[in-house]
């Protein structure tokens, strides 16, 4: 498959299965190479917004200003960006329960920062979000020179989303955090290690991994919200090495079919990247 037919595989599939927009970033370890389509278009972030967050948290690790056995108190009260009000993270929109059954108690860093990745706990992620400040996780993505990636906001902010101020990330600031991570240059080795681990557990699998064979490997990020879905991940396949993957898409609330447009879009880039067709 040449990248002329790549192209044009990538966008029919969006054009069938009535996607909005489309946007995909691709690096490949092998051969050191990119390749995407509409890389630096700007997506709502939906839960990809907490691979940035998870950056933050380590970096505020490497720092010494948390440690990953750092116990956290564990609430669901937090405060409004534009408004200053407090709200709270409903527990029947969030993908993790577990979080909420620790009300009152400690979990600590580590948990949090698993439950926020593997499960994509909201309320997680404004726990360590509120813990290392917004800004500091601002500076840390521009310590690393990640463009791409617009961190305004925690998650479920309800007067900020109506004022029009969101989490956004194109495919291409995306991949090139996953990209660090792989390399082991987010924030530090050890740190990269520690949220590859992380990422390698993600139980939401029928994006990117559903589109792969059954032995590859996958360590990513899953969004979706009315109006997106979106995955970034590494795959590991056997005998080559890894490639970055990411699919930012975007729909009309009625429509369905998103996961499984990501899964299309995953094999297609497969494809390419091996030279194998099902």
């Amino acid at each position: 498959m040449t990248e002329a037919t790549l192209r044009d595989t990538v966008l029919k599939i969006g054009e069938n299965a009535r996607a909005s927009a489309v946007a995909v970033a691709v690096y490949d370890f092998e051969h050191h190479t990119t390749w995407s389509i509409h890389p630096a278009r700007w997506f709502h972030a939906a839960s990809t917004i907490k691979v940035p967050v998870l950056l933050a948290v380590y970096e505020a690790i490497e720092q010494g200003r948390l440690e990953p056995h750092s116990r956290v108190h564990v609430r669901n009260r937090f405060y409004g960006l534009v408004d200053g009000k407090p709200f709270r993270v409903s527990q029947g929109s969030d993908a993790n329960a577990d979080v909420h059954a620790a009300l009152g108690r400690m979990l600590t860093v580590h948990t949090l920062a698993e439950h926020m990745i593997v499960t994509s706990s909201n309320l997680a992620t404004n726990l360590l979000l509120d813990l290392v400040g917004i800004e500091a996780a601002r500076a840390s993505l521009a310590r690393l020179h990640l463009s791409g990636i617009e961190l305004q906001r925690g998650v479920e902010d309800e007067v900020a989303w109506a004022a029009g101020i969101n989490n956004r990330v194109t495919a291409a600031g995306l991949c090139n955090a996953m990209r660090l991570i792989e390399e082991g240059r987010a924030i530090s080795p050890e740190a990269s290690r520690a949220m590859l681990d992380i990422l390698h557990q993600q139980r939401f699998r029928s994006g990117i991994p559903a589109g792969l064979p059954e032995d590859a490997r996958v360590a990513h990020k899953t969004g979706e919200i009315s109006t997106v879905a979106h995955d970034a991940g590494i795959v590991y396949l056997d005998g080559r090495d890894a490639y970055v993957v990411v699919i930012l898409t975007e729909w009309a609330p009625e429509v369905d079919g998103r996961q499984e447009t990501i899964a299309r879009i995953s094999r297609a880039v497969y494809e390419y990247m091996t030279g194998n067709r099902a």
